[in-house]
């Protein structure tokens, strides 16, 4: 699950990194400055251009699926930098202490997900929002970390172009194909790094505070999930019998790069592959997922088109080799559990009409990475450029100073601008 989870740094892998580790030669060409950008005169931010100039840069983002056919942009593969822990109070912790470790089920466990929803569940304060704030921390523990490895570019003391969450990034990924969810998307540029941190939309926040009995209940059935598949060291075996507490996560920390984008980015990660010969992370990571029983063609064709996008764009990105996925019936009993191996589910969709690339999704989130540099020029952590989406338009943005959008917190600043020891 996507809930926001110690090596020490690696040296980055050079390969090219795509779903299916096919044809990587020829897609190594592509780079994303021919970004599909279409003029708008509804925006704050002025061009200024005289007749001898190229014409003034446009000011909306296309998310229109054609315009992102082309071969799949390089993306590197995805190495850990660190990790970190938030305990059952959500306090921080640079360290693995929340690790899990993954425990193979009977192909048809009968597990009943409905199990302490009453009385053995605490659940995490979605009024809070956290921002950034967790990655910033194991940004300034980590500091001498990332720092040793920087050019002397004083003006720049991260050798990252964005730092945000791995969530962020799978909406970006997704968004040529939603059709409901619109986002908005806060990014500042402080000391030469555009951090992106979302913020809710009205329709989210009625949504959440809305939310029908039986949603909520729903929700619960993927923690308790996990809760009967992960054992809490490689010794031992789940436990379902006590407290489902959404508070406590273990979030990895990776650094890429998506073609000219160096990207640092964390997200919660569900669990690890125990076996001692298991690879290192983030290959030996595990997702785990509940979805409803397939029963019907259309079921499966559905499932194909929507929650597969999903799953292959979170995991697809932190370098998530697989997707353990239990199957539920309607009273929230699992009846069956199948891995899903992520550079496999471009295959098992290839007979969908009319379904979701895995290339169109990469090269949105390459464009808009390189819309957002354009556009987000002013160096000052107190500016923030509030990029907005809604389903079927173009993205658009807005300038806001000392704002209510300003997510950089005080203690980040006068840190990240004091000298490194």
């Amino acid at each position: 699950m996507d809930r926001h989870r110690s090596r020490s740094p690696t040296s980055s892998s050079h390969h090219h990194y795509s779903p299916n580790r096919r044809g990587g030669d020829n897609r190594r060409r592509n780079h994303c400055d021919g970004a599909q950008f279409r003029p708008s005169n509804h925006h704050l931010h002025q061009s200024s251009a005289t007749p001898r100039q190229t014409p003034p840069r446009s000011q909306t983002l296309s998310t229109r699926r054609e315009a992102y056919e082309r071969d799949f942009p390089l993306y590197k593969q995805p190495v850990e930098v660190g990790c970190f822990s938030l305990d059952s109070r959500r306090r921080f912790f640079n360290d693995s202490r929340q690790m899990r470790y993954y425990v193979e089920p009977e192909r048809s466990p009968n597990f009943d997900l409905r199990d302490g929803y009453k009385e053995r569940y605490v659940k995490r304060d979605e009024n809070v929002k956290e921002k950034l704030d967790h990655i910033l921390r194991w940004i300034i523990a980590n500091r001498s970390k990332l720092t040793s490895k920087l050019t002397t570019n004083a003006s720049c003391p991260l050798d990252f172009d964005f730092v945000t969450w791995r969530g962020h990034l799978t909406k970006l990924l997704t968004t040529p194909y939603e059709t409901r969810e619109g986002w908005l998307l806060a990014v500042t540029r402080f000391n030469g790094t555009l951090y992106i941190s979302e913020v809710e939309t009205e329709a989210a926040r009625r949504e959440r505070e809305n939310r029908p009995e039986r949603n909520k209940e729903m929700m619960y059935w993927g923690y308790k999930f996990e809760q009967y598949m992960c054992a809490d060291d490689t010794n031992s075996e789940p436990d379902p019998s006590g407290v489902v507490n959404t508070n406590e996560a273990f979030c990895t920390v990776v650094q890429t790069r998506l073609t000219d984008h160096k990207l640092l980015f964390s997200g919660e990660v569900d669990c690890r592959d125990r076996d001692p010969g298991a690879p290192p992370p983030p290959a030996c990571y595990v997702e785990l997922k509940t979805s409803a029983e397939i029963c019907t063609p259309k079921q499966r064709s559905n499932f194909h088109r929507f929650k597969l996008l999903k799953w292959w764009a979170q995991s697809f990105l932190p370098g998530v080799p697989r997707v353990v996925a239990g199957f539920r019936d309607h009273d929230g009993t699992v009846v069956s559990v199948e891995t899903f191996q992520i550079s496999k589910i471009s295959q098992l969709i290839k007979n969908e009409y009319n379904c979701w690339k895995p290339t169109v999704c990469m090269n949105f989130c390459c464009d808009f990475l390189s819309f957002v540099k354009r556009e987000a020029t002013e160096d000052n952590p107190s500016v923030v450029y509030l990029f907005s989406w809604e389903p079927h338009n173009d993205v658009t943005y807005s300038v806001h100073r000392d704002s209510r959008y300003s997510f950089l917190p005080d203690w980040y600043i006068k840190e990240m601008t004091r000298s490194p020891e």
